[in-house]
């Protein structure tokens, strides 16, 4: 069995949900994984907050952000094992964040690290 990394993408960061949308959101989030969960298969997950976000470049070259205001965000990620890719992406399917517009679940097998370099 391999593992998956599910990564949340959001198309428009300048998009403010309710505080009520976001605790509804949470909540069928936290349903979509417990449902992983219960067939043994999340690894783990977390959101990615814009607080306190940097960015390094080349040279070492720091920058406050991502914002939210940017065209594509990086909502979150769960990890999560499946027999095959075709799992992984039925698992993606049921992710709360698809229900906004143009947002995607990007699926990305993790590389085993069997220690072949």
């Amino acid at each position: 069995m391999d593992e998956f990394v599910l990564i949340f993408r959001h198309e428009d960061g300048t998009k403010v949900a309710s505080p009520e949308q976001i605790q509804i959101w949470m909540k069928q989030t936290m349903d979509w994984i417990g449902g992983i969960a219960a067939q043994n298969k999340f690894v783990s997950g977390t959101g990615l907050p814009f607080a306190d976000a940097k960015i390094v470049g080349h040279g070492g070259v720091v920058t406050n952000g991502p914002f939210g205001e940017i065209k594509e965000t990086i909502g979150g990620l769960i990890t999560v094992k499946a027999e095959s890719v075709e799992e992984a992406v039925e698992f993606a399917k049921g992710c709360p964040v698809l229900q906004g517009d143009g947002n995607t679940v990007e699926v990305r097998k993790v590389a085993k690290n069997d220690g072949v370099h």
